[in-house]
């Protein structure tokens, strides 16, 4: 069972450093059993005012507050490896010390910010091409000559394209595409 004194220790070496610590895996239910414990001194201390009940309170209270700010600066870390990832790439030592719900986290973050990132590109592109369509193929298309006489393709069914407006038309009209 985790300590007061170990949890106050993994905080401040939590704080005292940029990169995600290393914590046992079972910290969380070990912090569990913590408080369970806490809770079980307080309610079976039949003298309201014993000093043992107030410290066990106090440490109760204590414990709490560490835990929040333990997993607050975690949760800080991790959204900044979330943009360092999505950037460069995360550094293994930082992926290994993560806990296994903070590593879902992590991957369910850096998921949504690059899906992010890949919709933004194509608002920037269809912005600066008003006369190019996104077109999602549904049936594959064999390469072909288009409205500029350049070859145009081939496309797989599912891939997502940009293409002439015009083009766009022909082949959404054909049924072999339709608007992204």
């Amino acid at each position: 069972m985790l300590k007061y004194e170990e949890l106050y220790e993994i905080l401040r070496k939590e704080k005292m450093n940029d990169s995600l610590q290393k914590i046992p895996t079972d910290f969380i239910k070990s912090f569990s059993e913590l408080i369970h414990e806490n809770k079980r001194n307080i309610t079976s201390n039949g003298d309201f005012f014993a000093e043992e009940l107030v410290r066990d309170k106090k440490q109760y209270e204590n414990s709490m507050v560490l835990f929040k700010e333990l997993i607050l600066r975690r949760k800080k870390k991790l959204l900044n490896l979330v943009f360092i990832a999505n950037e460069t790439s995360v550094m293994k030592k930082d992926f290994e010390n993560m806990l296994p719900f903070e590593k879902d986290l992590f991957d369910s973050l850096l998921s949504s910010v690059e899906q992010t990132d890949k919709l933004i590109s194509m608002l920037l592109i269809n912005e600066a091409s008003a006369s190019q369509v996104s077109l999602l193929i549904t049936d594959d298309i064999e390469p072909f000559v288009g409205m500029d006489g350049e070859s145009v393709g081939p496309f797989k069914k599912g891939q997502s394209v940009l293409l002439d407006r015009k083009v766009a038309d022909i082949l959404i009209g054909g049924q072999k595409a339709v608007s992204a």
